[in-house]
């Protein structure tokens, strides 16, 4: 059987004045210093810093909306009501590279109202662990001492070598990725498909796990493009944003004279889509059976009718730690740090699966949970809240 290498940590032994500065260096708590500014391009959407990963269906509009929102970013306008930073954009478009110019004259015809987005255009094929660091070098070069504050990859298919199920391939698929951030400060958003069950992203799961925020694009029965955040690491869990397409046409076609066509997302008015529009209730995993038995027993015996988002609709939640209290009672683990473990890690699976919300609720931040999928407990945010890089 083949080892693995043994760690030898050597014994400590102090070091004498003048010892040159420690590469891992440790602050104590007290110098520790508060960020008092929000890092954020989109603020409770996307983060200024980490790894987004966006996933749906085919053909379920994710690209579409995708760059909707991130050209806001490029613009530095507002999107949905929601702040905005103003960056630099680069969309490295894999999939239906002529498409996307079409979708690129569309916006510019309906929305760009004679600025200049500070977006760029990548069509090469791209092997984004093997051309990592390739690409940080291109866009270095042409983008000049201008840092991107996104870099769009769309999709993972396009741009992994390896296999999705892999583990091995899929971490150096992160750190590739990781890469990327690294090297800009940036956002890295990763577009990416849904498994065969259509409940999570598709692959292996450490791409959910390196993720800072997950983002789920589905149709609702009316064919609007509904985008939820399943989860954020450091932001707002819940958001939905509901939109839908607009044909646009862009020219005409030189040899039969017919018109060539695009779309551009346009928001949708929450009292627009009706009750049978909004996302079906859906059922449990046996994998989550002890934790939504401790939720609706929480939520039956402790419940709080709460006000999640500003002007919005009143929700019947419950303080996560009820939740946790009920679940460290029932689930079959024999210490209590791995009955925590699973706690978090069904809380967490619950939120991606779109079963439930978590949420810290000003104005002491405590945590709350609620379940999707009843007009009781559902909650929607208004809607109208050597490579080549191309200037938009």
């Amino acid at each position: 059987m083949k080892r693995r290498d043994a760690v030898t940590i050597l014994p400590f032994v102090p070091r004498a004045g003048g010892a040159t500065a420690p590469r891992f260096e440790l602050t104590p708590f007290e110098k520790v210093k508060l960020d008092l500014k929000e890092q954020y391009l989109i603020k409770s959407l996307f983060p200024s810093e980490g790894l987004a990963v966006i996933w749906g269906e085919p053909k379920c509009g994710k690209s579409f909306w995708t760059f909707d929102a991130v050209m806001h970013v490029a613009l530095g306008r507002p999107y949905r009501g929601l702040r905005v930073k103003k960056g630099a954009v680069i969309y490295c478009a894999l999939e239906g590279a002529r498409g996307f110019a079409r979708r690129v004259a569309a916006f510019r015809k309906e929305k760009v109202n004679g600025e200049t987005p500070n977006a760029w255009l990548m069509t090469t094929p791209l092997d984004l662990v093997k051309d990592a660091k390739a690409l940080v070098d291109d866009i270095r070069r042409q983008l000049g001492g201008q840092r991107p504050a996104i870099v769009i990859i769309d999709t993972l298919n396009r741009s992994m070598s390896g296999s999705e199920s892999s583990d091995e391939d899929m971490a150096a698929y992160i750190r590739a990725s990781d890469a990327i951030r690294a090297a800009f400060g940036c956002l890295v958003v990763v577009i990416h498909h849904c498994g065969h069950d259509k409940n999570r992203p598709r692959g292996h799961s450490s791409l959910m796990g390196a993720a800072d925020v997950q983002i789920s694009v589905k149709r609702d029965a009316a064919g609007n493009i509904v985008a939820t955040v399943e989860y954020a690491k450091d932001g707002e869990t819940g958001l939905v944003i509901v939109s839908r397409l607009k044909p646009v046409v862009v020219g005409t076609d030189e040899d039969d004279g017919e018109p060539i066509t695009s779309c551009v997302v346009e928001p949708v008015e929450e009292a627009t889509a009706g009750d049978e529009q909004r996302p079906q209730t859906r059922a449990w995993p046996k994998s989550l059976a002890i934790f939504e038995r401790a939720l609706d027993f929480a939520l039956c015996s402790t419940p709080e009718t709460i006000y999640p988002y500003p002007n919005g609709p009143a929700v019947r939640g419950v303080k996560r730690e009820f939740v946790r209290h009920e679940f460290l009672k029932t689930y079959p683990a024999d210490s209590p740090k791995a009955k925590g473990v699973a706690f978090g890690r069904c809380a967490k699976e619950a939120v991606a699966r779109r079963l439930m919300v978590s949420r810290d609720i000003a104005p002491e931040g405590t945590p709350y949970f609620w379940k999707l999928g009843n007009s009781r407990s559902e909650v929607t945010r208004e809607a109208t809240q050597a490579t080549q890089a191309t200037p938009f």
